[in-house]
């Protein structure tokens, strides 16, 4: 993985720059707009005049506009360093293809999938590799941070919410790895042999390879479908707690109705950028497959190259 980060720092680092700053300036926000809800409901609550209602409301439509317009910023130009990704690998698979246009073991097919297929796997990624997560954990801090400063309790049960999660995805994103690993091999070696001219003989290997794929992508699915589902268990069994806790302290005395719908709403709020960084992990793992692919290509087409000067 991190020689993958290590050509994406060096390819698009001054647009990593860029992205980086965006995608801190949008998490920054993120805690605000839940703070102008935990204050509108406060503030209906203690008898607030309409004036007051009024400026509460240009108010959180002004972090609302300037979050928008940084994730716009932050999307526009990740696309663009993305796109910028894809033609510079094209233009490396081209250069090469011309260097060896006349070595034996040129494989036009490689070529074509290179250009079309995998740059576009592996360039799209550039663009959100660093931005994405940072983006995310960066909501997750804020959010999570804005609730343990305004009320400590709820704000430790919100993290003991996250942390089991985390804990149990990055288990089950390590069986899925190998497994894909596993398939991509598998898949690799039934292709290898449909083109050999000899492929008949090997007919019965080839269809148990297909076996092998299907029931490596049955497995896939049990783990994804699994952690989801947990996830989805332990995420309603969190909103009961604040819920139940938060009611309690209201009872007591030591926090207000406010804070509490801001912790459920944070709750929810957390869990999208949540499912993003899992989705983005996962396909984190298929890219650096494709990238480990593009880098084994360009090695082998390497000695071609230099034997023909």
């Amino acid at each position: 993985m991190l020689d993958l980060y290590r050509v994406i720092w060096k390819a698009t680092g001054t647009g990593q720059i860029v992205l980086i700053f965006l995608s801190l300036g949008a998490a920054a926000l993120a805690a605000l707009p839940i703070d102008y809800q935990k204050r509108f409901i406060n503030r209906m609550g203690e008898g607030a005049t309409f004036d007051e209602l009024v400026k509460l409301g240009i108010g959180l439509a002004g972090v609302i506009l300037l979050s928008q317009a940084l994730k716009w910023a932050l999307a526009y130009r990740a696309g663009v360093v993305g796109e910028g990704a894809i033609r510079l690998i094209r233009r490396r698979a081209h250069e090469r293809a011309i260097e060896n246009e006349n070595a034996p073991s040129r494989n036009v097919g490689a070529l074509a999938n290179i250009v079309s297929a995998e740059a576009e796997t592996v360039g799209q990624f550039v663009g959100s590799a660093v931005s994405e997560p940072l983006l995310n954990i960066g909501t997750l801090i804020s959010v999570i941070g804005y609730i343990a400063v305004t009320s400590p309790g709820l704000g430790i049960i919100i993290a003991c919410i996250i942390i089991p999660q985390a804990l149990l995805v990055a288990f089950t994103q390590k069986q899925v790895n190998a497994l894909v690993h596993e398939r991509v091999v598998t898949l690799r070696r039934a292709v290898q042999t449909l083109a050999r001219p000899d492929y008949v003989s090997a007919a019965s290997q080839t269809s148990e390879d297909f076996d092998r794929i299907f029931e490596t992508r049955r497995r896939i699915f049990l783990w994804k479908l699994s952690t989801k589902f947990i996830l989805n268990i332990l995420n309603g069994a969190g909103l009961i707690v604040v819920l139940v806790y938060g009611g309690w302290l209201v009872t007591r005395g030591t926090t207000d109705v406010g804070t509490v719908v801001a912790a459920t709403v944070a709750l929810s709020g957390i869990q999208q950028p949540w499912r993003a960084l899992i989705a983005f992990f996962r396909t984190l793992s298929v890219v650096h497959v494709q990238f480990e692919l593009l880098r084994d290509a360009e090695r082998t087409s390497a000695p071609a190259a230099n034997a023909s000067r």
